[in-house]
């Protein structure tokens, strides 16, 4: 799927949106802010999980006299 820039500025604009109270907006972003919060720490911790593994594999490679050449 591709982002157009434009596009997505329309899909922000809030002058077509009902009306809400401010609080109620606040409350909105929060929960939203939460949530990604949430799902960007889970996505760390898959992250570390799959450098574990990922090292583990390297590490026996090198028991086994196969060198690993990094990516820089």
């Amino acid at each position: 799927m591709k982002i157009n820039k434009d596009n997505l500025e329309k899909a922000l604009e809030t002058k077509n949106l009902p009306k809400i109270s401010k609080e109620q907006e606040i409350g909105h972003h929060q929960g939203a802010l939460s949530t990604l919060i949430n799902e960007r720490n889970e996505l760390v911790k898959m992250i570390q999980n799959v450098e574990v593994v990922m090292q583990a594999h390297i590490k026996r490679l090198e028991e086994l006299g196969v060198k690993i050449q990094t990516q820089k």
